[in-house]
């Protein structure tokens, strides 16, 4: 039972960022521009969470030099790798939809970090999270073309992809998102993002037997580079002068 309506209101706001509007903008701007641009645009929420942690939160999460080297370098990375085997097109409207759903990633890592500090069990949290985000999601369903054919759902296929999506890319996905949120701070967790490209390209290789080039190799370096520097897991010493 949430304590006041103050923490009823966050958990509601969480649930419109991180659950309704991320996903509807982010599947909106695929429909729009190609996938690698909107993976590499999305890319970008640790960064905007960076940013608002440090107005939102002065006093808990200070940023440093090696976040932004960091971010430089993981977003090259990240850039080789998406565009490794095509070109780069742009198209205002898919792209501007993909920043915005960052920018809400952003939002709901901040809220998640201060619901965190309620001292509910996480479990609980993500599931109320949800209700909210379903909630929200609702309406929309009247706003697109949305139909329903329930008979899909009897053919394995599409079962097992919601078995997957339901309890893999959604409960577990936000239930360990939402405990590094809480043990690690918003910042640290979210340049983890840097590193779905590289999983990506890896599990390609593996599982569905792609040829990787070059260009991605250098961009998974570069990418690992990028999240140890932001990290603070790379320290330079500097030498002192005799």
């Amino acid at each position: 039972m949430v304590k006041d309506k103050k923490q009823e209101r966050t958990f509601a706001a969480a649930g419109l960022c991180g659950i309704c509007l991320y996903y509807l903008l982010e599947n909106i701007a695929l429909t729009y521009t190609m996938a690698s641009n909107v993976g590499v645009i999305i890319s970008v929420a640790p960064f905007f969470t960076a940013v608002l942690s440090h107005v939102i939160l002065k006093a808990e999460e200070k940023l440093k030099a090696g976040f932004f080297v960091g971010f430089i370098a993981a977003m090259t990375g990240i850039c080789l790798i998406s565009f490794s085997g095509g070109t780069l097109q742009l198209n205002p409207i898919g792209d501007v939809l993909a920043i915005a759903a960052a920018f809400v990633w952003a939002v709901y890592s901040l809220l998640t970090r201060k619901i965190s500090g309620y001292g509910y069990n996480i479990i609980q949290t993500t599931r109320r999270i949800f209700t909210y985000g379903i909630l929200f999601m609702l309406p929309f369903l009247f706003v697109f073309d949305f139909s329903l054919d329930v008979q899909r759902f009897a053919e394995p296929e599409y079962a097992l992809n919601l078995i997957y999506l339901g309890l893999g890319a959604s409960a577990l996905c936000f239930v360990t998102w939402n405990y590094a949120v809480k043990m690690l701070g918003a910042v640290k967790t979210s340049v983890y993002i840097y590193i779905v490209p590289v999983i990506t390209v890896v599990t390609s290789v593996i599982v569905l037997k792609e040829e990787i080039t070059w260009m991605a190799v250098i961009g998974i370096g570069l990418t690992l580079i990028g999240l140890f520097l932001s990290e603070g897991k790379l320290i330079f010493k500097k030498r002192v002068s005799r």
